[in-house]
This record gives structure tokens, sequence and C-alpha cells, in this order.
């Protein structure tokens, strides 16, 4: 059952402002951690990692965003975009 225009909304608005945070705050530590681990691992090495972390978080969610900055497609007439 596909998620509603309104839902998925609203999904994406917590995804936004409590799993975003939540997942970033994780990421951080987990590079801490890998300092800590391999001592001297190259800049270069972190660029790499970071850049993955920042790309795969919004992989489970593209169903959830496809969409959300459009008009709604029902045409409810809510007054909103």
């Amino acid at each position: 059952m596909p998620l509603k225009y309104k839902m998925r909304r609203r999904l994406s608005l917590a995804v936004l402002l409590i799993a975003l945070p939540v997942y970033i705050i994780v990421a951080v530590n987990l590079m801490d951690w890998l300092r800590m681990r391999y001592e001297g691992i190259n800049p270069v090495v972190e660029l790499v990692v970071f850049v993955a972390i920042g790309i795969l978080w919004v992989l489970p969610f593209r169903k959830v965003f496809r969409g959300v900055g459009l008009e709604n497609p029902n045409g409810n007439g809510d007054g909103r975009k």
C-alpha cells in the first residue's frame, strides 16, 4: 500500500528533524572510533568514508522524499504545495 502524499510529507519532516541528527551523531562517533582504532588514518580515506556515510542515509528514504516538494497530486485544495 503506497503512502499518501500527506503522510509522506509528515514522515519526511520527521526523518529530517529526528532521524538525520541521530544519524549524524552516529556517523561522527563512528569516525572518531575509526580514528582511535587506526591511528594516522589518511584524510582521503576519511573523506571517502564521510561521503559514503552522507549518501547512505538517504537510500532507505527515497520513496518517502520522492515528490514531497511538488504540488499535492490529489488536489484536495489544502492551500499548500
